[in-house]
């Protein structure tokens, strides 16, 4: 009895629940955990803080077992396909096809749900935007976009779902708008210095860094990065990368920005360099077993995972994880059912079924 928590419970169910339970009535310990109960109730809150005892400290919540989601893609046509790889358990399985065939989409988490947004059909640029609700395995058809993209780059920032840059069918695109879930609405944004698209996009810091991509003008694949300021409404370059990389795959760990792979032509990279954005540097980390074009990146538990992409001439199933530590890849001794391409990937909280 002196592990339950008493004193976090209401002054309520104490008295109506509690205190007339046989075992409490019998029992002067028990009689005792509960008058310190009691007392903890009549104390305010400033002498709360003072009161402690394990049964006054709330428990530490346990975080719940994470999996990534792989999201369409290209394998070698746009896909459906919906894969999820459970961490703790090194398996993959299927979940619900998505309403239409998606490649070359960006994906946002909001509230536990799983936005995908733009990205390619098979025959058209879409502006479309669906969600997955992991809980019920179901899609919902949300607000579209203002533009149609595809090869855009999709992130989260301050509760708002922004889309970057991007390709329409006809032109790359400099723009950029944000959609507010609560209202259902999106809203466009400052535009960024150059049309990119293929490019990676990633969250450091309060800004938004949109790194290298494809110049449809000057049909360059590009080396600069540039980071949006929210409170500003507008863009300010960062230092470039070491090479042009288009189709770079980016993540965040430990407050810092990497930039994974990607193309510069018909090169495609297997290099890896990070970005600092205290000293507005990069540095090259160790290379990945492969070379990786249009790869999926996601973090969990500080490691660094980059998913599926292409290597010039096939897809990808595999996966690699980096570790920062050890400055070392790894590769996952399970690849995905499909490999695939340009897929949307995010890690989220295992649904508790």
């Amino acid at each position: 009895m002196e592990h339950v928590r008493l004193p976090l419970m209401s002054q309520e169910f104490l008295v109506q629940r509690v205190e007339c339970e046989p075992m409490i009535k019998s029992n002067t310990q028990c009689k005792d955990l509960l008058i310190e109960a009691m007392k903890y109730h009549l104390l305010k809150a400033e002498q709360k803080a003072l009161f402690k005892t394990p049964r006054t400290l709330p428990r530490t919540p346990i975080g719940l077992p994470k999996v990534l989601l792989v999201l369409g893609g290209q394998a070698p046509k746009a896909i459906k396909s919906v894969e999820c790889y459970d961490f703790k358990e090194e398996r993959w399985y299927q979940l619900a096809e998505m309403p239409i065939r998606r490649c070359r989409c960006g994906v946002a988490v909001v509230n536990g749900l799983v936005y995908v947004v733009g990205g390619f059909s098979g025959s058209l640029r879409v502006r479309t935007v669906d969600a997955y609700d992991p809980v019920k395995d179901v899609w919902i058809t949300c607000q579209s976009m203002k533009a149609r993209r595809s090869t855009l780059g999709v992130a989260l920032l301050n509760d708002l779902i922004y889309a970057v840059g991007g390709f329409d069918g006809s032109s790359g695109l400099d723009g950029a708008e944000c959609y507010d879930v609560k209202t259902g609405l999106w809203k466009s944004v400052a535009p960024m210095s150059i049309r990119r698209s293929s490019v990676g996009v990633g969250v450091v810091g309060g800004f938004l860094y949109a790194v290298g991509g494809y110049d449809g003008c000057s049909r360059q694949c590009l080396s600069t990065v540039e980071y949006f300021d929210p409170e500003a409404n507008c863009w300010h370059p960062a230092a470039e990368m070491s090479c042009r990389r288009s189709g770079a795959g980016v993540g965040v760990v430990d407050g810092l920005l990497y930039a994974v792979g990607g193309h510069d032509g018909p090169l495609v990279r297997k290099s890896v360099e990070v970005y600092n954005p205290q000293t507005n540097t990069w540095s090259l980390v160790a290379d990945m077993h492969f070379c990786r074009r249009n790869a999926g990146v996601v973090t969990n538990e500080g490691l660094l995972y980059v998913i599926g992409g292409d290597d010039g001439s096939s897809n990808l199933g595999s996966i690699e994880c980096y570790d920062a530590k050890l400055n070392k890849w790894t590769l996952l001794p399970s690849c995905m059912v499909t490999g695939r391409s340009y897929a949307g990937v995010v890690v989220i909280d295992k649904p508790i079924t």
